[in-house]
């Protein structure tokens, strides 16, 4: 039965962009699973390894920064033209590198300095491309950057970006489900769980923690990559203090207990942040955002996910979850 449902899933995902318009295509979906490629890398972090970082758009900003500055873009004094796949391959590469240093700082720390910690390093982050013109451009960034085209086709046209997000995602999600089932995984709930008592146990609780960090950083990355695909450009204000908070509340409000949990919060926070401005002002966005985020903490800590698991426990009591 569950296989049927994810094929039906499967299914209705693949014929998704030719029942809809490229605005609900790429707009919509194609961001929505950009965020919520970059919302399972910090669900992984917190959901199974008890590490809330705030730093995940940073390092996904850094994979985006590496994809303007060694691919093509409007800023052609700073942009060193590379193919476009060994540009998304340093970015890549680059953000395991930042999301394991980013680890071995913070991973000595638990609960709220791990979350103050992270949020530094990525003001930190902001501050320096916004400063430096050097490397970052400033506070302009970069414009135009160029997105691959493979064979007469271009990865930022609707149809294509989606199904190159989709296929990206869906690997996201096989490999975190893998992984947290795996002897790696276990260890790193049993960390999650009782640190001190998987030290005792002989685990190396440092390096497993760093480890989640590195794996982290490796989907950030191919989340980062989408984004400055997505787009066209990179400035500071994709790794600012409110894009930083909003990969937070893309992971609670879907549910970071679940792999799938932070693609359905991306997508609630992509529709809301495309339409509650033709209802509210655009300036109360970020009211409504934070009020839902508050509900779902306040009644829902398994996020919008969580209530549909109780919903349905509802519906039909005898079923297995």
């Amino acid at each position: 039965m569950q296989a049927l449902r994810y094929a039906v899933v499967l299914v209705a995902l693949v014929v998704y962009p030719w029942v809809a318009s490229s605005f609900f295509t790429f707009q919509v979906a194609g961001q929505a699973l950009v965020l919520g490629i970059i919302g399972l890398s910090l669900a992984f972090l917190a959901g199974y390894g008890g590490m809330v970082s705030l730093s995940q758009m940073t390092v996904a900003g850094i994979a985006g920064y590496a994809v303007a500055i060694f691919g093509q873009s409007a800023v052609s004094n700073i942009s060193l033209g590379w193919p476009w796949w060994l540009g998304a391959l340093t970015g890549v590469v680059l953000a395991v590198v930042v999301a394991t240093l980013i680890g071995l700082i913070s991973v000595r720390t638990d609960g709220i300095y791990t979350i103050m910690i992270t949020l530094a390093i990525g003001v930190a982050m902001f501050y320096l491309a916004q400063q430096n013109h050097t490397v970052f451009n400033g506070f302009q960034g970069f414009s135009r950057v160029t997105a691959p085209v493979i064979g007469g086709i271009s990865l930022r046209d609707p149809v294509p970006f989606f199904y190159v997000a989709l296929a990206l995602g869906l690997s996201a999600y096989a490999a975190v489900k893998y992984l947290v089932r795996a002897p790696f995984g276990m260890a790193l709930q049993g960390v999650r769980d009782n640190a001190r008592r998987m030290r005792a146990l002989g685990f190396d609780v440092t390096a497993h923690r760093v480890a989640a960090h590195a794996f982290s950083g490796l989907i950030a990355g191919i989340g980062g990559v989408l984004l400055v695909w997505y787009n066209a450009g990179i400035s500071p204000g994709t790794i600012g203090a409110d894009a930083l908070i909003n990969i937070l509340v893309v992971a609670v409000l879907g549910g970071m207990r679940h792999p799938i949990g932070p693609f359905i919060g991306a997508l609630v926070f992509v529709l809301l942040q495309n339409f509650a401005i033709d209802l509210i002002d655009r300036e109360r966005f970020n009211l409504v955002i934070g009020g839902a985020f508050l509900l779902i903490v306040l009644f829902s800590p398994d996020g919008l996910l969580g209530l549909w698991h109780r919903a349905r426990g509802y519906l039909h009591p005898a079923t297995k979850r």
